[in-house]
């Protein structure tokens, strides 16, 4: 089946579009990528959305008017991936503006700018959206939700393998080993924290706007990482939640982006930003280390995608703070590291066309599996 996925992370830089082939076993489909389109949004629209994204009040028309606008920008990436309209179905991710994890106290909500029954009917195909309805109703977190595609989708190595992705999120996940005593482990994976999203409104606001993320790490390279306010920083409560745990920019964006730098004081600019770069890393390392304390993983590898894969300092923090796991692009094993939160969301919308499920209770929480995602059709 062909299959078309749409997806806009919390850096809410673009779209991406994915045209990928499904079939045989869901658990582990036999799939073909065909083809990647990056739709960047117009900067009006992401400026727009950074804003609400980290809580912004807006009347209802402003936000209306915003739904419609990401419908439209989610149609224009659709149709630069597949032109010809050969996919037989949509999924799409919509724009997270809020994410609110379960706690003690009140139920778990995520929303997705997204006008869905527009979109089926501007690209005459069923689209499947809303993906993280199901599970938080389940009392999950509502994400993350690509370990369980990752792990169909790239498959077990000889021991345990991280898939990371650095968008404006950091998302973790760890695939149990083909063979052995530990192969009957669940997939396992969680949302670490911060990847670009301070870094890229650091190197925004330090350059007035000319710069919105830091191509080449270049910012990064040409400063000095403060290790010690680093090592502060992971003391925080949520880097000290075991998982399922799930964050996003209300949590991380420009609100504790004035925190730290408030903390750091008056410093070079590219000192601020190395800092952040290094802090990043530090989360992940911080994590995995956490993991192997609590239950013995190590993943023997690190394969990473996002944007952040493209910052070649930010890839040298992580292989010196993962010591002992070997980090690498998932460019390497065949996986487009800029396609593979789309491809995982065409996935998504062929195993709801299967009925098969797209959560994983050990990851988001939830009392059980669900199929995931709610299908809408062209009138």
């Amino acid at each position: 089946m062909l299959c078309l996925g749409l997806m806009s992370g919390t850096s809410a830089d673009g779209v991406d579009a994915v045209l990928a082939r499904f079939k045989g076993a869901p658990d582990r489909p036999a799939w073909e990528l065909l083809s990647h389109h990056h739709s960047p949004y117009p900067a009006a629209l992401r400026e727009e959305l950074v804003r609400v994204g980290q809580g912004e009040p807006r009347p209802a028309a402003a936000l209306l008017d915003l739904a419609e606008a990401v419908t439209e920008q989610q149609a224009l990436a659709a149709r630069g991936a597949d032109p010809d309209q050969r996919a037989a179905l949509i999924g799409c991710h919509g724009q997270t503006v809020w994410h609110r994890p379960p706690s003690a106290s009140r139920r778990g909500a995520s929303w997705q700018l997204l006008q869905a029954p527009l979109l089926a009917q501007l690209l005459a195909r069923p689209v499947v959206h809303d993906f993280r309805a199901a599970d938080l109703a389940l009392g999950g977190q509502g994400a993350p939700l690509v370990p369980r595609a990752d792990a169909a989708l790239i498959g077990a190595g000889d021991g345990w393998r991280g898939v990371l992705n650095l968008g404006g999120i950091s998302n973790l996940t760890l695939i149990p080993p083909r063979c052995g005593p530990q192969r009957r482990e669940p997939v396992l994976g969680w949302d670490c924290g911060p990847a670009n999203s301070l870094i890229d409104l650091a190197v925004e606001g330090f350059s007035d706007g000319q710069q919105l993320f830091d191509r080449d790490g270049a910012m990064a390279a040409a400063g000095r990482c403060d290790d010690a306010v680093i090592q502060r920083w992971l003391e925080e409560p949520y880097f000290q939640l075991s998982p399922p745990k799930s964050t996003g920019r209300e949590c991380f964006g420009r609100e504790d982006l004035n925190h730290r730098l408030r903390e750091l004081g008056a410093i070079p600019a590219a000192d601020a930003v190395a800092t952040l770069t290094g802090f990043t890393a530090a989360v992940v390392a911080q994590d995995l280390t956490q993991l192997q304390t609590r239950s013995s993983i190590q993943p023997m590898e690190l394969l990473v995608a996002g944007g952040g894969s493209r910052n070649p300092v930010l890839m040298r923090e992580l292989q010196d703070r993962c010591r002992g796991i070997a980090v690498r692009s998932s460019d390497q094993i065949g996986l487009a590291a800029e396609a593979r939160e789309a491809l995982v969301f065409a996935l998504l919308a062929w195993w709801h066309d299967c009925g098969h499920p797209g959560n994983a209770p050990a990851i988001t929480g939830a009392t059980r599996e669900a199929c995931l995602g709610v299908r809408v059709g062209p009138v």
